[in-house]
């Protein structure tokens, strides 16, 4: 069958149109993500309907998004997760599940939808990446609040991949299967971890990596993809979604990329290159094409759903942020909160499964993609004006200063 690139022309079109016009007018304070998703529900059928999602887009949004939860795993700072701060994360999450689900059962017997425990996955769920880059703006990654919402954040994006991948996934196994398939990867992971621990001991391996690193083999950047490719298969092939897999490889290329005799000043740079600079951005442009206006705007109880959804997120992530009362001030609680309660890229992954698997409608996709979009254009935003207007107290007595997670346990 021949393959046409006109609809991967337009989409990449769309993917270098976005961030350019962002950077030629930066007062658009708008996050490069919603934008691309925006454009591409706009050149999608239910618009101009420029673009039809052919195999070959299909292949490259797929590959994005496992290169989006490969990055999210990346951003997964173990030497932080220690202490305190962790046990703190940890509860947090279970406060912030328990109230997803009994949300979603309210939901469920309002007839607002039909699969509660699905939506509580959804709405448990946080944005690591956007959590990290917004600390990073505000110079707070090292502070007490960075290391406890980046743990929460963390927390939170393991937990919810390996529930969504447990309780809803493709595959026809049953639950109790699917847990022993789980514990079946989990040995896998251990062995290639074990293997990559020996190399990373070995001088001669250590030797070969260097020589080739920065040559035409770039074998770090490969040794990176294989990582990335192998656990996509072996997450798929115990019954498992592939999102956990690239999660995975991307946390095992963080473990190991901390040791200084393993790390690389540009090898995250290489990597952020390809998926950043190409298979990313086509899987937001895609999800934007695939987004159905349609079923969005087929009724007003539909386009209620959307806000009704978003205050849904802010409660759900949003409350537990008060156990962290004895750590923060109230500035950085409600910051916490802001931060927690955003999240977009695991929404969309999670409506495509659900509405694959048959237990999400299309206008309850559509209303919970279009809450993320909201949720990731305001709960940043708010967050880091509320950080820089805080800045000037962080010398005061009662500010709450920097410090390892260790120091707060």
């Amino acid at each position: 069958m021949e393959t046409s690139f006109a609809d991967l022309s337009i989409v990449l079109a769309v993917a270098f149109v976005a961030p350019l016009a962002l950077g030629l007018v930066p007062k658009l304070r708008l996050p490069g993500v919603v934008l691309e998703l925006i454009l591409g529900i706009v050149i999608g059928p239910d618009v101009l309907g420029w673009v039809e999602v052919d195999e070959t887009l299909r292949v490259l949004s797929v590959i994005g998004l496992g290169f989006l939860l490969f990055f999210a795993g990346t951003e997964v700072e173990f030497d932080k997760l220690r202490g305190r701060v962790l046990r703190l994360s940890f509860v947090a999450f279970v406060v912030s599940f328990a109230i997803a689900v009994v949300t979603g059962l309210i939901f469920d017997a309002a007839g607002v939808l039909d699969e509660p425990f699905l939506l509580a996955i959804i709405l448990s769920a946080t944005g690591l990446g956007v959590v990290v880059s917004v600390l990073k703006d505000a110079g707070r990654v090292s502070t007490t609040l960075g290391q406890i919402v980046i743990a929460g954040a963390t927390v939170a994006d393991f937990v919810t991949v390996i529930l969504l991948s447990l309780l809803f996934s493709a595959e026809e196994a049953g639950t109790g299967s699917r847990i022993v398939l789980l514990g079946a990867f989990a040995l896998v992971v251990l062995m290639i971890a074990g293997l990559l621990a020996a190399e990373a001991r070995s001088s001669r391996f250590q030797a070969v990596l260097s020589r080739l690193q920065d040559t035409t083999a770039q074998i770090r950047v490969r040794g990176a993809m294989l990582l990335l490719g192998a656990f996509l298969f072996f997450a798929g092939r115990f019954g498992l979604e592939a999102i956990l897999g690239a999660f995975v490889a991307g946390a095992l290329v963080s473990y190991f990329d901390r040791d200084p005799e393993m790390r690389h000043p540009l090898f995250r740079v290489k990597l952020e290159a390809i998926g950043f600079g190409f298979v990313i951005p086509i899987f937001f442009v895609v999800s934007g094409v695939r987004f159905d206006l349609s079923a969005l705007f087929a009724s007003g109880s539909t386009i209620a759903r959307v806000p009704l959804f978003l205050v849904a997120m802010l409660v759900v992530r949003g409350v537990p942020a008060l156990l962290f009362r004895r750590e923060l001030d109230g500035r950085s609680v409600a910051a916490a909160a802001l931060l927690q309660a955003t999240s977009l890229s695991f929404v969309v992954a999670a409506t495509q499964i659900g509405v694959e698997i048959g237990m999400l409608s299309e206008a309850n996709a559509a209303a919970l993609v279009g809450a993320g979009l909201l949720n990731h254009l305001l709960f940043p935003i708010a967050a880091l004006t509320i950080l820089r207007r805080a800045g000037h107290d962080e010398s005061n007595p009662g500010a709450v200063t920097s410090g390892p997670v260790g120091d707060t346990s």
